[in-house]
């Protein structure tokens, strides 16, 4: 695993990446300033860390060493 892997601005999956994180990070400023009742914060709050989630996800997919799969071919 190479943590230099997980920049590569021609991939998709790096735009992604970039924009789970950005929306993550929207919706979790939106939980500290905004007053929400409570279905709101599930709500708001459910979709920041799914959001966060994705994001991890994409960038595990990023930086793993794929030399298993050239291997394999």
């Amino acid at each position: 695993m190479k943590l230099a892997r997980l920049f590569q601005p021609r991939s998709p999956l790096f735009w992604l990446m970039v924009a789970f994180n950005v929306l993550s990070s929207a919706l979790a400023w939106v939980l500290r300033s905004w007053p929400l009742n409570t279905f709101g914060l599930w709500l708001v709050g459910g979709l920041a860390l799914a959001n966060a989630v994705m994001g991890l996800w994409l960038a595990w997919r990023l930086v793993r060493d794929d030399a298993s799969r050239r291997l394999a071919r």
